[in-house]
Parts: C-alpha cells; sequence; structure tokens
C-alpha cells in the first residue's frame, strides 16, 4: 500500500493527464485543535471529485463546491478556516482550532511525476512553489522541518515511505503486515520456510525472498525503515538482527520474553557489535498494554512504531534530520 501523499500526487498526476483542472490544497500551519497536521495535502478536481484531506470532512466540502462553481484561486495563495467562532463551529474545526492553507492551481502533471520519482528513489524532496508565478522547483534536502512560506515561496517537503520488514510469516507477522498498511508503511515479509510460504495469503505485502540477514542487507535500511523479528525462532531471528543493528533503521525489534531477550543479547554480544547498537533493540517489542493475542500483540507493536515514528518526525523537524534507532526507554 502506497502512502497518503503518494496516492494524492499520483491522483492529481492522472486527472492533469486527463484534461481536468486541479487544485492541489497543503495544510501549512494549525492553531488549536486542528483535525490535521502541517503537510497534509488534498487535491480537489474541478468537478468536484477529491482525494486526501485538510480537515474533518467539512472544509473539504466546502472546497469542493467551490470548485464545481469555478470559485477557487486561479493563482497560488493562502486560504484559512475557522479564524472565528462561527467559522470553527460551520466547519466542524474543534475547540476553535484554525487551519491555514496553501491552495495552487496545478499547471501540468510532469512536475508531480518528478516529484513522485523521487520519492520512489528514497529521496527526501523539498517542492518550493513560487507564490506570484506558481513556478515550482524540486531539490533534495535534508529534512529542514515543517511547511513553510518565506520571500514569496512556498516550501513544502515529501520523504520516503515508511518501510516495515518482518521477519516470521506466522499468525503474528500476518495480523501486524495487515494492520501496519493501514498506518502507511509499505509492508515486506521474510521467511525462508517453505511451509510458512504457502500459506502466506496477505494482500498487498511484499514477499521476500532469501536469508533474513541477506534480505536486511538487501534492503539497505534508512531511517524510514522499522524491522521487526517474530519467528521465535533464534536461528532465523538473530540472523536479521546482526545486520538491522547496525543499519539505520528506526526501530529494531523481536518478540520473546525478557528471559530470552537477556540471552539473545548475550548472543548478540558474541559478533561485532557495539553495547551501544545492542542497547537499540527494542525486546520484548511492543508497547506494554498486557496483550496477549496475535492480534493484541500487533496493535502493542504498532503503537510503540507510531510513537518512536512521532518522536523522528519531531526530531528532524526540530534538527534537520530524522532520528535512526535510538530507544526511548531501556527495556
Amino acid at each position: 500500500m502506497k502512502s497518503l501523499d503518494w496516492e494524492v500526487l499520483t491522483r492529481a498526476a492522472e486527472w492533469l493527464d486527463a484534461g481536468f483542472k486541479v487544485h492541489l490544497f497543503t495544510v501549512v500551519q494549525t492553531w488549536g485543535s486542528a483535525p490535521r497536521l502541517p503537510g497534509a495535502l488534498l487535491a480537489v478536481r474541478a468537478d468536484g471529485h477529491l482525494i486526501g484531506s485538510v480537515s474533518g470532512g467539512c472544509v473539504e466540502d466546502d472546497l469542493a463546491d467551490k470548485a464545481r462553481n469555478h470559485a477557487l484561486p486561479q493563482t497560488a495563495t493562502v486560504i484559512e478556516y475557522g479564524v472565528s467562532n462561527d467559522d470553527a463551529q460551520r466547519f466542524g474545526i474543534p475547540c476553535g482550532g484554525r487551519l491555514q492553507i496553501f491552495v495552487e492551481p496545478l499547471q501540468d502533471s510532469a512536475a508531480l511525476k518528478s516529484l513522485l520519482q523521487g520519492m520512489a528513489e528514497r529521496k527526501f524532496i523539498r517542492r518550493s512553489v513560487h507564490m506570484s508565478t506558481g513556478k515550482v522547483r524540486l531539490a533534495e534536502v535534508e529534512p529542514e522541518g515543517l511547511p513553510r512560506i518565506d520571500e514569496g515561496w512556498f516550501h513544502s517537503y515529501f520523504g520516503p515511505q515508511w518501510r516495515l520488514l518482518i521477519i516470521g510469516a506466522n499468525q503474528l507477522g500476518s495480523v501486524l503486515a495487515s494492520m501496519a498498511q493501514v498506518l502507511d508503511f509499505d509492508v515486506f515479509i521474510c521467511d525462508p520456510r517453505e511451509d510458512m510460504r504457502a500459506e502466506w495469503h496477505v494482500e498487498g505485502a511484499n514477499w521476500v525472498y532469501g536469508m533474513p540477514d541477506d534480505v536486511v542487507l538487501d534492503m539497505q535500511a534508512d531511517a524510514y525503515t522499522a524491522i521487526v523479528a517474530v519467528t521465535h525462532d533464534p536461528k532465523l531471528d538473530d540472523m536479521a538482527l546482526l545486520e538491522a543493528l547496525k543499519s539505520n533503521a528506526f526501530y529494531v525489534g523481536a518478540l520473546g520474553s525478557q528471559k530470552n531477550q537477556q540471552k539473545r543479547r548475550e548472543r548478540m554480544r558474541m559478533f561485532d557489535l557495539t553495547e551501544s547498537e545492542i542497547a537499540t533493540l527494542r525486546g520484548p517489542v511492543g508497547l506494554a498494554i498486557g496483550s496477549r493475542t496475535p492480534a493484541e500483540i500487533a496493535v502493542s507493536i504498532l503503537a510503540e512504531l507510531i510513537q518512536v515514528r512521532a518522536l523522528n518526525l519531531s526530531l528532524s523537524m526540530h534538527q534537520g534530520k530524522p532520528m535512526v534507532n535510538a530507544a526511548i526507554c531501556p527495556n
């Protein structure tokens, strides 16, 4: 499953190629309890068809209505919703929230396709739109923070899609793969056991052939990649972890009890891993929420992934670089 940004940009490019007029909306800033974060995207076609979101729904309805009535701006500009309490109530923005949205009439699909190509190549791209001319510039950059307007240019940022590599095609791996796709993860499964592969039936997940350590190396895990080992077979899990802990993955975890994790760390010390690398292993994997069933354990793992991903994004916005795997709390 592709990310929401990918879907919005791809659909907008398809609409442009089909001859439709399309406006792209990006949340610039929010105040109060706005439903979407800065950077959220919405594309609206001239006939009111839309994809993406910038609010809980009512703002999208208003923008679609404006599109059908040819009332959207014809040059790049900034619009606001929820400035007054009456507007906030009208558009369903809770607690007096306020949205500042950058709106631009798209010119053609070429720049969008170039952006999508960069994202597919796992680059971090700054997309800059000149507000007077509509000219678009793309540049590969390090993470620089939130969308912003600076000296007549609107800058927004697009990074690689989050990836999750699951080692183990058991029941937990299946549930985890299904749930993770809803959270914008591109999911990959590795399990060299033929009987497990024969019974794998999760749509949308990418099966990767090979031994776990080779798969981790070939993936070239970056700061947008998480790796979770759930086979419960040390021979397979440890193979993956030995390479994963040396990678730039933002999250590396393994299933197992506290006692088993202690033994695992002792085994890790027999190889060329540093104590700091071993310390980043999250095990027992997931947040301690009392989970027992495969579905509950998957929820706990994904809850921790969301937590770490949020911290990753926060640090990248404030420090200008993505965070690699680091423990929030030691196990």
